[in-house]
């Protein structure tokens, strides 16, 4: 399952997906479903970074 990628992973699948777009040999279809693709992986890839922003925020002492 995607959600189960490291950070790392779905960098890589997302790069893989915007090469296929930015190549422009894909039909129209094929397109569309890179560019949902593209858009999983960047989800998390949000979600992981998040993730590890608020484990190394600095929280000021009260």
């Amino acid at each position: 399952m995607s959600q189960d990628l490291t950070y790392e992973q779905a960098l890589a699948k997302l790069d893989e997906k915007l090469k296929l777009l930015e190549d422009g040999d894909l039909s129209l279809e094929d397109a569309l479903k890179a560019v949902d693709e593209a858009r999983i992986y960047l989800k998390i890839c949000t979600e992981r970074l998040e993730a590890a922003r608020k484990k190394i925020e600095v929280r000021p002492e009260e």
